[in-house]
């Protein structure tokens, strides 16, 4: 029987022990934290908060292979009446509808843009600057970066053809992410597993392939190998309670500059204490900026949105996530110029800014089952030469 040794418990961790449990491969894990699920673990009660706005994709191939395994659980719709009360922040007010140019950017048949443009500067071709401008913060739902304009035009055009597909692609697991995480390692569990938490690894094993399912940061310092770097997102992160109020909007994307508030409550109220709204938004900030700076964005678009949401608040938490927000290429660069997946001597990177493609957590879960085949594959044949 093959072995297999994963450096990490979330979600491309799991993806990898699963699939390599699956193959006949003698996996363990080993989790740093007292808890699985990475990023995509989820606050115990009563605030229900991932690590900033998660959704799952439906139009991935990892959605596919989670529903195949009974995996993803019940999921929360969005009532149509909470659906239309989305608001665009756009000219400094909020509008219900998109400027007529940022839609050109949308129709069908448009071109696939190239990746050694920046985004600003092809969209502007075919929308002009105002409708560009609005397109390219429109998309930072989906990047995490401020300044998603000089980022690669193709990586931006798929990002924003993801977050604007009708019906919707962006789903919401009953509870949060957890649900999710507690099921796959239910899964794995079931597999024969072996998942050992607060095992914090400072050495890579030799008798076995690893696959290090890790931030790049934690790679890089792990594998003492200085060129595991790739361009990230900065982000502030807001998380609040209010008590509930009718007439709030459900979402708010802020076309002047990117940003992105959300009240997770409307599609699943097991998220906050009845008669309260769990709102959370994601403010992306410069090198410059300070988690202050898009704190403050934040509850100017709060004042527009959620009317007197100061007075009801019941419960509040910031955070500043630092390169712990995926990949962004930038002009002339794609997924496959990311640091690669097989790192030679029998080490597979995994996680959301490898040489992988797909968008937000779809990467982690592909370059999880690259990893696996690459490690079990050469493992194979490594035995087969013995």
């Amino acid at each position: 029987m093959h072995r297999i040794t994963v450096i990490g418990g979330g979600f491309a961790g799991l993806t990898a022990a699963i699939t390599a449990a699956e193959a006949g491969a003698k996996v363990t894990i080993h989790e740093a934290h007292h808890t699985l699920g990475g990023r995509a673990r989820t606050a115990e009660g009563p605030y229900r908060t991932n690590e900033g706005p998660h959704a799952l994709y439906s139009g991935g191939p990892h959605w596919a292979w989670l529903k195949q395994r009974d995996l993803i659980g019940a999921l929360a719709p969005l009532p149509p009446l909470e659906a239309a009360r989305l608001r665009l922040h756009h000219k400094g007010v909020l509008r219900r509808t998109p400027p007529f140019a940022l839609l050109k950017l949308l129709r069908p048949g448009l071109p696939q843009a190239p990746v050694d443009t920046d985004f600003l500067t092809w969209a502007t071709g075919i929308a002009g600057e105002e409708g560009a401008r609005a397109a390219a913060h429109y998309s930072a739902v989906a990047l995490f970066h401020h300044d998603p304009g000089a980022l690669s035009a193709a990586f931006v055009q798929e990002r924003l053809r993801r977050a604007t597909k009708l019906p919707p692609e962006a789903h919401y697991p009953v509870g949060g992410w957890a649900t999710v995480i507690d099921r796959m390692a239910a899964r794995a569990w079931n597999l024969g597993v072996r998942m050992e938490t607060l095992s914090r690894v400072d050495r890579l094993p030799t008798d076995t392939p690893v696959v290090v399912a890790t931030s790049l940061d934690a790679a890089r310092r792990l594998l003492a190998d200085p060129t595991l770097t790739w361009t990230g997102g900065r982000t502030a992160l807001i998380d609040l309670a209010v008590r509930t109020r009718r007439g709030d909007a459900f979402a708010v994307s802020d076309l002047d500059a990117p940003g992105w508030i959300e009240r997770f409550t409307a599609q699943d109220r097991t998220l906050a204490p009845a008669g309260e709204q769990l709102i959370q938004g994601q403010i992306p900030i410069a090198p410059h900026e300070s988690r202050a700076d898009g704190v403050a964005r934040a509850e100017h678009l709060l004042d527009l949105a959620f009317h007197g949401w100061r007075d009801r608040l019941t419960w509040r938490s910031e955070a500043l996530a630092n390169g712990r927000t995926g990949a962004v290429d930038l002009p002339g660069t794609s997924w496959r110029d990311r640091p690669a997946i097989d790192r030679g001597e029998g080490v597979y990177l995994a996680g959301d800014q490898v040489a992988a493609p797909g968008v937000l957590s779809e990467v982690s879960f592909n370059s999880a089952l690259t990893a696996v085949s690459l490690a079990l594959g050469r493992h194979a044949l490594d035995l087969k030469r013995a």
